[in-house]
């Protein structure tokens, strides 16, 4: 997640100039500081516990967001539908004024416990269990406490979180690490702050989610990033849209695209990627003005009264932000996405290996 003065990405982050090389000498004590931390660890001075359930990282190395929480959510539905009990911890945007974990439903308040968690807890109908808290290994705690039958845990995000370990099932103690990459790449692959990266673009995972082809980039093209590596592309899908006011009321994109003139129409994201949003609806015939915010925006009444436009659309994350609001301007669209069944059978197959500390001489 990135710093609160980094929630808006710098233009300078996509490609190398003058500001990115005169910030470069920090990223060197930034990247110095990683290489100390890892050594630490790898003394073995902090020895952390490991946790007594397969853990699954969905994570990224560029600061923001890179379509994770979607893919956190289609995890638990697959994997539950292969007979597994998943249970979700994320540290959750806002829960820094948390002083212990606290479990997450479809009601509860995003400024406590973070839109993403709250998004989830609403798509999944709440059933499984979300617990959120900057300490990762204590949410862990919280949450088989709670929920004694869940048998793996998905993270989202948690990459960069060194607590989180298991007995080996492979080597690096976690038992399955994802790298989210989206259209953006890498940017200038420097690390913060003259770049957006929060670990160097070789870092080691067990693959690579595609949740879009890189601009400029074909689908077929293979660089350094992922060369030998497992990679896997996720499609994603936009569903017809949802007045937040009735969310009985549905209206397709192409219909939208029809009844409203372009001028008439505003699509506004308060994400990570707000290009990819705008990107994705405009495939469908929608043109308007477009809005991007700072990831986690805060929406009022006040600022929707603002837009001129006869029909406002919005993301399913930013849609949690805005329950109350009486506008009939403003339209959910929904997304989906689908993982590949060779993705699902390799993971299964690291899942199901057993445990070494039951087999002790």
């Amino acid at each position: 997640m990135a710093p609160s003065f980094f929630r808006k990405a710098p233009t300078f982050w996509e490609r190398r100039g003058p500001t990115s090389l005169l910030l470069w000498p920090i990223s060197l004590l930034y990247e110095l500081a990683l290489r100390i931390r890892k050594f630490i660890q790898d003394l073995g001075i902090e020895q952390a516990k490991p946790t007594a359930v397969p853990i699954i990282i969905v994570g990224n190395i560029r600061v923001g967001g890179t379509g994770k929480t979607p893919i956190v959510i289609t995890l638990a539905k697959q994997l539950s539908q292969l007979g597994w009990k998943p249970g979700i911890i994320s540290r959750g945007y806002g829960s820094s004024l948390q002083t212990s974990p606290l479990p997450v439903t479809s009601e509860s308040d995003p400024a406590i416990v973070g839109d993403e968690p709250v998004l989830m807890a609403k798509k999944l109908q709440n059933r499984f269990p979300i617990w959120v808290f900057p300490k990762r290994q204590q949410c862990i705690n919280a949450l088989l406490n709670g929920s004694p039958k869940v048998d793996v845990i998905i993270s989202d995000d948690g990459l960069q979180h060194r607590g989180l370990v298991r007995w080996p099932a492979r080597e690096g103690g976690r038992d399955i690490e994802f790298v989210v990459r989206d259209d953006r790449g890498e940017g200038n692959r420097f690390l913060l702050p003259a770049g957006p990266l929060r670990e160097p673009a070789n870092r080691e995972r067990d693959a690579t989610l595609f949740t879009s082809i890189q601009k400029n980039q074909k689908t077929s093209s293979i660089d350094e990033y992922y060369l030998g590596r497992r990679s896997f592309h996720l499609a994603n899908h936009l569903g017809a849209p949802y007045q937040l006011i009735n969310p009985s009321s549905i209206q397709p994109l192409e219909q939208i695209a029809e009844h409203f003139l372009p001028k008439n129409i505003a699509l506004v994201a308060g994400i990570g990627n707000p290009q990819r949003f705008f990107d994705d609806v405009k495939r469908h015939g929608v043109v308007g003005k477009h809005i991007p915010l700072a990831d986690h925006f805060n929406y009022t009444t006040e600022f929707f009264s603002s837009i001129k436009a006869q029909c406002i659309l919005i993301t399913e994350k930013d849609a949690v932000k805005c329950l109350g609001m009486q506008d009939d301007r403003i339209w959910v669209i929904p997304m989906s996405l689908r993982i590949p069944d060779n993705l699902m059978d390799w993971m299964q197959s690291i899942l199901q290996r057993p445990d070494p500390r039951r087999y002790t001489l």
